[in-house]
């Protein structure tokens, strides 16, 4: 589910992987749908490879995106843009045991942002990807 959905440094929002060329990635804009190239020197980096800090070990974006996804019933979140406080208090109630000193606000706005753009183009649903993972039983 994540492995195609790209973070490009210096692009906003998130990038879908719909090609690879010979010297570049064809990327579509999950803002706007257009294509372009993505060149091997952009800093590129899928959102599957992406944790955040916490007190223990660190946890996958895509576990953050659940505890959200559960949390909201599958709806949008709070918006990116609200205050400080309130931005914190939200995330610490999804992930209260995330690093206070190693993740910054910045990085939370980010994935609630990230986390309400995937939600409003349909593309994290965890009730259909778990129908997809359960074992088939041997007869």
């Amino acid at each position: 589910m994540l492995k195609e959905i790209l973070s490009i440094a210096g692009k906003p929002g998130l990038q879908r992987l719909i090609s690879n060329a010979s010297n570049a990635i064809i990327v579509e804009s999950l803002i706007d749908g257009k294509r372009f190239p993505a060149y091997s020197n952009s800093k590129i980096i899928a959102l599957e490879d992406i944790s955040i800090y916490t007190e223990n070990e660190d946890m996958p974006l895509k576990e953050v995106f659940k505890r959200i996804y559960d949390k909201e019933n599958g709806k949008p979140a709070i918006n990116h843009k609200e205050s400080q406080e309130k931005i914190t208090a939200y995330f610490n109630e999804i992930v209260p045991e995330y690093d206070k000193e190693r993740v910054y606000i910045s990085d939370i706005r980010k994935i609630i942002q990230w986390y309400n753009l995937l939600v409003s183009r349909g593309i994290l649903n965890f009730e259909q990807e778990q129908e997809t993972e359960k074992p088939v039983e041997a007869q």
